[in-house]
């Protein structure tokens, strides 16, 4: 066991991948002008674990062998492990200027499968997570989470007769002594492209007449049948941008198609038993919501640093309407911050396995999503238009045209045009705004809708321990004081520890 270095990481990806973008079949992602970009995003993962002051954060000693591992592959325990890993995506998404490196955060994936064997108690499938995790240990390998099918009509169940075709949803069309084999196709699959496994699963519930579509495995990238077409990004500045010394950081998704995949059965964690599906996919859902809020504080972080640079830039940022916006974005992040840290100390236990709190966490990515579009528009109004119609930096460099830009461009006095300029280029280039990442923050991670009815699936009990309580105050029923203080104790356990 040992761990990768960047450039270990990188060179694993050379392995004959069957990957296409913009038309072409990317012959090696490493080198290719635009995935590079996405790679060498996905590597400071890798790098984290060689930064002396962060080492301890990304890296925790194997409670088996001793040796050193990646903090993703340790099993949560309690809500220090759960804080513990925050900080890490935190922390790496910072450095990484405000983009999460996504090597091993859909670690989220293969833990839900995990929780899910354990919950069941399928023996097999406990072997197999157990197993597994020693093979993502041992390798020090990223991975990629498979969840969202393409669904096809979305008013009738995977395996409905009505549906066009039956692959909409991944599903088993063959077993054997060896393995399975799958047919389908996942989408919105991010970084899956330049990382070394993938972990499938269920998007829904399912009932006996799904049976087939009711799988999770994991299979490297280059698996045979395994066809990737990746989605155009944001890898590089123009000649309209200002030069700047950071680096471009950036994803990309894709669709992935599972064309007669071989999985051998030491990989499959869930098969036939449809029961399940759902369950799979919350105890993921449950862990990867308080991934993507805490990944996002950074890029929010971003976006307030840069509304209250150009509402200085404008001489405006003492006006009392501007202030009130800026308390606005102020109150936004701290309370996705909060929330994001309440999660793991509220933490509950499923399986053994602490993930953060289920009702909690939803709570966090309902707050992140559903107020994004708001702060975007507080932005955009402290901005004013100069963030879509400023000049380019070609227009800067030419002498006939920047001497007047110099000139009327400029804030109050001591602010240049070219801060001005920066600033508003930054905004619009970094993920802070436009329509992707509106559409990414509706839907990345579950929708608003998702969330909404996990918050109240997960509540159910609760509300029945509050409805006691209101009952009981309200004179409508009777309990002796024993029996309030017991209900008092059980409303204070809530969410501490809790399986």
């Amino acid at each position: 066991m040992a761990l990768k270095t960047p450039k270990e990481f990188i060179e694993s990806l050379r392995d004959g991948r069957v990957v296409y973008l913009d038309g072409e079949r990317v012959e090696d992602v490493t080198t290719h002008p635009k995935m590079k970009v996405a790679v060498e995003t996905a590597a400071f993962d890798y790098e984290m674990a060689e930064m002396t002051e962060y080492y301890d954060l990304a890296v925790v000693e194997d409670e088996k062998t001793k040796e050193p591992l990646s903090r993703y592959f340790h099993r949560p325990k309690n809500g220090e492990d759960l804080l513990k890993r925050h900080e890490l995506m935190l922390t790496a998404s910072r450095l990484n200027y405000t983009t999460t490196p996504f090597a091993r955060e859909m670690i989220d994936s293969f833990n839900g499968c995990a929780v899910n064997a354990y919950t069941m108690g399928n023996k097999d499938y406990i072997e197999r997570v157990d197993a597994y995790l020693e093979h993502l240990k041992k390798n020090d390998l990223s991975l990629a989470g498979a969840i969202t099918d393409v669904k096809g009509d979305r008013s009738l169940r995977p395996g409905d007769p009505k549906q066009g075709h039956p692959d909409y949803y991944v599903r088993v069309v063959d077993k054997g002594k060896d393995g399975i084999v799958v047919r389908g196709a996942k989408m919105h699959i991010t970084a899956s492209p330049y990382l070394n496994e993938m972990i499938v699963m269920p998007s829904r519930n399912m009932t006996e007449a799904d049976v087939d579509y009711a799988v999770a495995f994991a299979t490297p990238v280059n698996a045979k049948g395994i066809i990737q077409i990746a989605h155009p990004f944001d890898w590089h500045r123009g000649s309209a941008d200002f030069p700047l010394d950071v680096p471009v950081r950036s994803h990309t998704d894709a669709v992935v198609v599972f064309d007669d995949v071989f999985v051998p059965w030491e990989r499959v964690f869930l098969c036939g038993e449809w029961q399940q599906a759902a369950t799979a996919v919350y105890n993921f859902a449950y862990m990867h919501r308080h991934t993507a809020v805490t990944y996002h504080i950074a890029w929010v972080e971003l976006i307030v640093g840069l509304t209250q640079a150009i509402a200085e830039y404008n001489g405006a940022s003492r006006a009392p309407n501007i202030r009130e916006q800026m308390t606005e974005l102020v109150y936004y992040l701290n309370s996705m911050k909060s929330l994001a840290r309440a999660s793991c100390m509220d933490y509950v236990k499923h399986g053994g396995i602490a993930i953060p709190n289920p009702v909690t966490a939803n709570v966090a990515k309902y707050f992140y999503a559903n107020n994004y579009n708001n702060v975007v528009k507080i932005v955009e109004d402290i901005c004013g238009g100069i963030l879509t119609t400023a000049p380019t930096y070609a227009d800067w460099q030419n002498e006939e045209t920047g001497k007047f830009m110099e000139k009327y461009l400029g804030g109050k006095a001591d602010t240049t045009a070219e801060a001005r300029l920066r600033v508003a280029q930054a905004l619009r280039h970094y993920p802070c705004l436009g329509t992707e990442l509106d559409v990414n923050n509706i839907h990345a991670e579950g929708s608003l809708m998702a969330a909404r009815m996990t918050m109240f699936g997960e509540a159910r009990k609760d509300l029945q321990l509050y409805k006691q309580l209101g009952e009981y105050l309200a004179g409508v029923t009777k309990m002796s004081w024993e029996e309030y203080v017991q209900l008092c104790n059980e409303l204070g356990k809530l969410g501490h520890g809790s399986e």
